[in-house]
């Protein structure tokens, strides 16, 4: 018992000896200890608070740039909302325009002015009447001077034609001997077109007008593009068309082995293996733009000079003339120069059947001072010539035995001939004055146009010319005109498209529109005092001093 107390004492006794309150000084590292952890504490701490700063000024920077993307996207978003709105605008102003000149051209669609008929409203003559209340002379005395002046002057044109068409002939003969008909084009037989075969030239000399048709060489053809087969077409570009060259064997309407990879394990059947479609951008040919595979209108006419001139040059010395090129700025203008001085023009127009109809595409025409030249060299014009022609004819059989229709257009035809020689040329031509007779043509009943009715009509085909030029609207004969017989064979695709106006340019060009109806009231004015006068004397020879030509 004494042993276990005296254990129990010796127990406590150590402990309070090992109590570190009583010995500090032998435990003096541990306040040494807390001192490095405290100063680690501050570093760390330190650190901290500098990666906060930085932390805070690249949350700063990352706000900033987000601001700034948002205000360049909210600038954005004004000027993109801007540009629509001004675009919108722009879009219903040129749609108002446009409803605005539709409903101008169309709101009136009556084809003849108040002469036609009773049920006509009256002509908006700028005095209130028609021809502003000018009389034209009486049927006996137009008669008379169409039998002395007009008549008298073209009784030669039967022999004019034989002796043009029978050189032409020969000409053509000698131009295909000397082309090559692997390389060069061929050319067709010449088509007569125009006043003289139509029985309505008036001035002098007579001037023979000849379409000269041609093909390519194989395994070339052409391909016609109308520019009524586009659904937007620039106004300056309707009547117009464009000519691709393409290869016989090429045929990207139907046969896709151009436009698809077959395999080495597949052949077309229509193109062998060595004979595929080649794209026309590959076709070397002199005759076509560069770079494009449509035919260019300058390079046919280099063409067609260079090959008359051989061919001239070949048949000269069969012939007592010579053979000169009659106007620089017209290709074609051909004449002939006897050693007596006189002088034949004549023109060869190179051309191109569209298709198997009777439309043609033209390289150039005489243009009117108010006709568009073409937007481009491949541009090429759309000739409905012999579709004039053809209509002409089969109106004339229905008519009465010596229907006044050709004498009206001589007559006026040739107070417009002599009005251009007084004031220089307008926009009115010879054209406008044919495509004003068609329409009363199609629009009258055949009794109308008898003989005893000349003076009638002659005053209702200048009314219906006024009207036109006083609405500035002429509208083609044939192009989107329904009314044409079909008997004629004209192209569904022309008689659906849209009417082309022929009067269009007076809208753009003020001042030529000006120069024209003035010039048209001083023909009708002059009329009365011309007829006369040319009734009673008729000059020898009242046509203008030829041009100067160029010697083949």
């Amino acid at each position: 018992m004494a042993l276990g107390l005296f254990r129990v004492c010796l127990v406590v006794v150590t402990a309070i000896i090992n109590h570190p309150l009583l010995f500090p000084r032998e435990n003096a590292t541990v306040p040494e200890n807390e001192e490095e952890i405290i100063r680690k504490m501050q570093v760390l701490e330190e650190k901290l608070h500098l990666e906060q700063l930085r932390l805070e000024e690249e949350v700063a920077q990352l706000a900033a740039e987000k601001e700034a993307l948002e205000r360049v996207a909210e600038e954005a978003q004004q000027q993109n909302e801007s540009r629509t709105a001004w675009d919108l605008w722009s879009t219903l102003c040129m749609i108002l325009f446009l409803v605005i000149e539709v409903w101008r051209q169309d709101h009136q669609d009556g084809p003849s002015p108040e002469c036609l008929g009773g049920d006509e409203d009256e002509l908006p003559g700028q005095d209130g009447a028609p021809l502003r209340g000018i009389i034209l002379p009486n049927k006996a005395t137009l008669d008379h001077f169409h039998e002395r002046c007009i008549r008298g002057a073209t009784a030669d044109a039967a022999r004019t034609r034989e002796f043009v068409e029978g050189f032409v002939d020969d000409l053509l003969e000698a131009l295909r001997s000397l082309c090559n008909r692997d390389r060069d084009m061929e050319v067709e037989d010449f088509i007569g077109v125009d006043s003289m075969y139509e029985n309505w030239q008036v001035d002098k000399p007579l001037l023979c007008q000849l379409f000269v048709p041609f093909i390519p060489p194989e395994p070339y053809h052409f391909r016609p593009e109308l520019w009524c087969s586009s659904r937007s077409v620039p106004l300056n570009r309707q009547g117009y068309g464009q000519i691709k060259v393409v290869r016989a064997d090429e045929d990207t309407l139907g046969c896709i082995c151009g436009k698809t990879k077959l395999g080495e394990d597949l052949l077309c059947l229509l193109h062998g293996k060595n004979n595929l479609a080649q794209p026309v951008s590959e076709v070397e040919d002199p005759l076509c733009a560069r770079g494009s595979p449509y035919l260019d209108t300058m390079q046919v006419m280099r063409w067609f000079q260079v090959a008359l001139t051989k061919a001239w040059h070949r048949i000269a010395h069969k012939y007592e003339f010579d053979l000169a090129f009659g106007q620089l700025d017209t290709p074609g203008s051909l004449k002939i120069r006897f050693r007596s001085g006189k002088s034949m023009p004549f023109n060869l127009i190179p051309v191109i059947q569209c298709d198997d109809s009777d439309l043609y595409f033209v390289s150039h025409l005489p243009r009117e001072p108010s006709g568009e030249t073409p937007a481009s060299s491949t541009d090429w014009l759309l000739s409905f010539a012999v579709y004039e022609r053809h209509f002409l004819r089969m109106t004339s059989k229905a008519l009465p035995e010596g229907a006044c229709h050709l004498t009206c257009l001589q007559i006026a035809s040739f107070l417009l001939s002599k009005q251009r020689r007084l004031t220089g040329p307008s926009g009115l031509g010879n054209y406008h004055l044919k495509t004003a007779l068609l329409h009363l043509l199609l629009s009258r009943r055949s009794t109308d146009w008898k003989a005893g009715q000349l003076d009638a009509r002659l005053r209702e085909l200048l009314c219906f010319l006024e009207k036109s030029l006083l609405e500035k609207k002429l509208h083609h004969f044939f192009i989107g005109n329904r009314k044409v017989p079909e008997t004629l064979g004209l192209p569904e695709a022309v008689r659906k498209a849209d009417p082309l106006n022929l009067f269009r340019p007076f809208v753009l060009q003020r001042s030529l529109y000006r120069e024209t109806v003035d010039s048209f009231y001083e023909m009708l004015k002059n009329a009365p005092a011309l007829i006369s006068e040319y009734s009673l004397h008729i000059p020898s020879d009242h046509a203008n001093l030829p041009p100067k030509a160029v010697v083949l």
